[in-house]
């Protein structure tokens, strides 16, 4: 059987619009800027993928401008003239030619994901083991600051049945006054929602330590990544200590980094992003370390758009157990999508298709419209 060829690989960088700015620890998004991936194969099938980054350089490694750059560069010339159906094959060849990049390299196995599933008449889930869902409960952040707008937002998300999970990102604030603002919106919703909080790393341990027992003992369900990444130690002492779970996510910037936060006993949950791992089968071997070490999971987002989004939840779809939900919500903080179908969320679920491929088709007049010139 001869095989069939990667013809091409491009890289485009695309600006959409966001209903609200999106406060984060870190940086304040007024726009997501996502990195759409297309790759050709001989057979004439046209895989597609996403890779998008949070913040830019204020988040990690990588920004939109160097994922296309390296992509371009280094990374789709490695793909062509490589066999499109041996996905396993082409992803070890980048990764023996490029250290890092996970980004950019979650997004090329999505678009081979897609490009299979397409010529196989699959779903990606299929491709990844099979699914045990359809549906995936997905999150909210509320991110405005503003407790009185924040309540009002949960409130109007629990009124339309699209969310009853929600998230707090704070940090950047003094701690004290972050505290009072969780526990308002945490008293206002009541046993109607859950609420958890991500710090993204700004608190020192003598803060951390004190602020969870008091969001622990005021019903906060879940905290994600309160102290830096780098701190170890503190964050082990910290699971230990904390009366509401913590959950690791700046701290999993590779599939080895799971295992050695599971060997150290640092997190009881994991939150599993494919861009951090480098695509949706790597994120799936994240999820494996957790469920041997009796880790609790999440379904992570970089608020991609709905290609990205997809391509998380076909993998997601087929994790025996996601304790914690999903946080699959980037295509709903988007005014403007870039595919024909927009991605289906009702009675607080994602749907995950069941056509083949990611189950998207992109609408190349609006993708040309948003594209960076």
């Amino acid at each position: 059987m001869s095989h069939i060829l990667i013809e091409r690989v491009d890289a485009v960088i695309v600006d959409l619009p966001t209903i609200r700015p999106h406060k984060l620890a870190m940086h304040t998004m007024q726009q997501q800027t996502l990195v759409i991936i297309r790759v050709r194969c001989r057979d004439g099938i046209e895989g597609i993928g996403e890779s998008t980054t949070i913040g830019g350089l204020a988040y990690g490694n990588e920004s939109p401008e160097s994922i296309k750059t390296n992509i371009d560069s280094h990374l789709g010339p490695l793909l062509v003239g490589q066999d499109a159906a041996n996905i396993n094959a082409a992803m070890l060849r980048l990764d023996k030619a490029a250290k890092g990049n996970t980004f950019a390299k979650s997004g090329l196995e999505s678009a081979l994901l897609d490009a299979q599933g397409k010529r196989l008449g699959l779903p990606v889930s299929e491709l990844l083991g099979g699914r045990v869902r359809d549906s995936l409960e997905v999150a909210w952040t509320l991110a405005s600051g503003d407790t009185a707008r924040d309540i009002a937002e949960a409130e109007q998300m629990l009124d339309i049945r699209r969310h009853r999970l929600f998230k707090l990102k704070i940090g950047a604030n003094e701690v004290s006054a972050d505290l009072k603002h969780v526990i308002a919106i945490k008293k206002a919703l009541g046993e109607r929602a859950s609420v958890r909080v991500d710090v993204n790393q700004y608190w020192d341990e003598s803060q951390a330590i004190r602020a969870c027992r008091m969001l622990g003992d005021n019903g906060i369900d879940l905290i994600e990544q309160p102290i830096s990444r780098i701190n170890r130690a503190g964050q082990v002492r910290l699971n230990q200590r904390s009366p509401a779970p913590i959950m690791a996510d700046e701290s999993i910037e590779s599939v080895e980094d799971a295992f050695s936060l599971a060997a150290d006993g640092a997190a009881s949950v994991f939150a599993l992003k494919i861009a951090k791992n480098g695509g949706p089968r790597a994120v799936l071997r994240t999820a494996q370390i957790a469920e041997a070490a009796g880790i609790a999971l999440y379904g992570g987002t970089m608020l991609e758009g709905a290609v990205g989004t997809l391509a998380s939840a076909h993998a997601f779809v087929t994790l025996n157990a996601l304790t914690w939900g999903t946080e699959l919500f980037g295509p709903l903080l988007l005014t403007e999508e870039i595919v024909t179908e927009a991605p289906v969320y009702r009675d607080f679920q994602l749907q995950v298709p069941r056509t083949p491929g990611l189950g998207l088709t992109l609408d190349e007049e609006r993708l040309a419209f948003f594209s960076r010139k």
